[in-house]
């Protein structure tokens, strides 16, 4: 039986990876073999961490988004159907657009016979809606913003839990909270239906010089190091300052945050913190009560409206102020390489 593939987009900190983590326990609770595939510009994601964390199969394209690196795309998911999955989860670069053209319509064309693939699914928060449609915010983001939207099969409020007022977008809608549950069993009822055929709504004329020089509006990090503190400290007592001390020194800066993602874990437990705006009081999961340790793994995955090594003097400045011996495994910080995708379906 070919497993099915589920692909889920939408915009940096759309609430894309909560939603599959909580979906994919629903579909595991119903005898279900859920892996989960992440993407990134880099290497070292927070939302790999947190998929294994959980125990799901996950695997990972890192270094390009999907449409780029479509090969690596489809033999990543090749290998977690051969582990056992009969059902993926993927989830693109939250930057990136015309996935149903270079992803999509690619794995019906030459695939079908290995994946069954559902509508794709674009998570719109209504908040982050409402900022990027403000007077001052930043055309060519909000342009690549209503790009993803564009090309969704099905759209769908996150975060509806928090009470934002949905905008109106001329199109049905459903509304999902990965927090409460809600909507879930109705939206995995939808995309698992086959009523939906995916890769119908086709960016046939994407400006893709425009959407360069959107991308190129944001600026990545990620970074993974080891810390030994003097004393012992639970995880959130290195979480919660390590969030304050970069959120505060990119605030100094006039960074505005589009999405950060901290990893703390120690031998017994972890911690995953994010925030999607400066000054916002950040989502926390994990165990928050875990018990103090001296030896812990931190990764940071930061994307923001600055400059790329500003970024990076942030969370080296941020590390280096907590109690703790810091030695850095890896950091990246640039900005996104042009997209040329590998297959592109007019």
């Amino acid at each position: 039986m070919r497993p099915w593939l589920i692909p889920v987009g939408g915009f940096l900190g759309a609430g894309k990876t909560s939603l599959l983590m909580e979906a994919g326990g629903r579909l595991r609770e119903r005898g279900h073999h859920v892996a989960i595939l992440t993407n990134d510009q880099a290497g070292g994601l927070v939302d790999t961490a947190a998929a294994r964390s959980r125990d799901f199969d996950a695997g990972e394209v890192a270094g390009a988004c999907f449409c780029c690196a479509f090969t690596r795309f489809v033999e990543a998911a090749a290998t977690l159907a051969a582990h056992g999955a009969d059902v993926i989860l993927a989830e693109p670069v939250g930057s990136c657009t015309d996935i149903a053209a270079t992803v999509l319509r690619p794995l019906e064309q030459e695939y079908a016979h290995l994946f069954r693939l559902a509508p794709f699914t674009v998570l719109v928060d209504a908040a982050q809606y409402s900022a990027l449609h403000a007077v001052g915010a930043d055309a060519e983001v909000a342009w690549l913003y209503r790009q993803q939207m564009a090309e969704a099969d099905i759209l769908a409020f996150s975060k509806c839990d928090l009470g934002a007022t949905a905008p109106e977008l001329g199109a049905p809608a459903l509304s999902l909270s990965a927090r409460t549950g809600q909507g879930i069993d109705v939206w995995l009822e939808e995309v698992l239906s086959g009523r939906t055929a995916p890769g119908t709504r086709l960016l046939v004329d994407l400006d893709y010089d425009r959407y360069t020089r959107a991308e190129a509006r944001l600026a990545w990090l990620n970074a993974s190091a080891t810390l030994r503190t003097r004393a012992a400290l639970a995880p959130a007592q290195l979480a919660g300052p390590l969030m304050e001390e970069i959120d505060a020194r990119l605030t100094r800066q006039g960074a505005r945050i589009a999405h950060l993602k901290t990893w703390t874990e120690s031998a017994e437990a972890w911690l995953r913190v994010s925030l999607t705006e400066n000054g916002q009081e950040p989502s926390v999961e994990g165990d928050r009560l875990a018990p103090a340790a001296r030896e812990f793994r931190v990764v940071v995955n930061l994307r923001a409206q600055g400059e790329p090594e500003a970024l990076r003097e942030a969370v080296e400045e941020a590390l280096a102020a907590l109690p703790a011996e810091v030695t850095m495994e890896r950091i990246d910080s640039f900005r996104p390489s042009p997209p040329k995708p590998e297959r592109r379906a007019g």
